[in-house]
């Protein structure tokens, strides 16, 4: 069962959605809002699969409330009726666009693409019990006018640069208004490593572990970046890889 939130503005719209849906008994939705900070509040209580999001809405944006997600962020079919922002719905990696009104056909490819897309996920997502993002989450990044939705499995390294941080997946680099200690906080520790003031990787991503010096050691991660871990993370490293 895939569970849907739809936000949108317009309450004929939300009921539009809710029509078609009857005819896909594998989607259950789980609750609808036509305000973004009250959805934002939905999204965190009910955790749900998919979300249905219209682009433009009375105070913010679709995507400003993808952009004030605090933690892991659902899959997204944009809804709407403004075709401008089509192209901008795909930067962000969104599952699919669709115009209103709403097609049932078109309806029906894009949620093949959210089973397929879920189906391929190689682990059942897990939940950590103090509600830290876990290896299989997917975030939402913003980097100026550019966005992404990202599997944390992804991200090989977290970067702090003054009071942003640079994410590291895949070939790019975007740069986001977060600092490294807050990330720690929200990160799992069995996947993700504080390896010094400047930096988190991904544990997943390590290739080989070297001895550095003053008793510190340097990590070499499988796309070949170098980093080295202060001494004193370098006791807590040994440990958890049994070095």
């Amino acid at each position: 069962m895939i569970r849907a939130l739809i936000i949108d503005d317009e309450r004929l719209a939300r009921q539009e959605i809710k029509g078609l849906l009857k005819n896909f008994p594998e989607i259950e939705i789980v609750g609808e809002s036509g305000v973004v900070d009250e959805a934002l509040d939905m999204i965190d209580k009910l955790s749900p699969d998919l979300l249905f999001l219209d682009i433009q809405m009375p105070g913010k944006t679709g995507f400003e409330l993808l952009e004030e997600l605090d933690g892991r962020a659902p899959e997204v079919i944009f809804v709407t009726a403004y075709d401008e922002f089509a192209m901008k719905a795909f930067e962000v990696n969104a599952l699919d666009y669709l115009m209103k009104p709403v097609e049932e056909d078109r309806l029906a490819n894009a949620l093949e693409k959210i089973k397929k897309r879920l189906n391929s996920r190689k682990e059942p997502t897990e939940v950590a019990s103090d509600g830290k993002l876990e290896i299989n989450d997917q975030v939402f990044l913003k980097d100026g006018e550019k966005c992404w939705f990202v599997e944390l499995e992804k991200v090989r390294l977290f970067e702090s640069e003054g009071n942003y941080v640079r994410v590291y997946f895949d070939d790019q680099r975007p740069l986001i208004l977060k600092s490294l200690n807050a990330l720690t906080d929200r990160l799992s520790e069995k996947y993700f490593f504080r390896a010094s003031r400047k930096h988190i990787l991904n544990l997943r991503w390590i290739n080989k572990v070297e001895t550095w010096f003053n008793g510190g050691l340097l990590v070499i991660l499988k796309d070949g970046t170098k980093i080295e871990v202060s001494r004193r993370q370098s006791v807590k490293l040994k440990e958890m890889m049994a070095l």
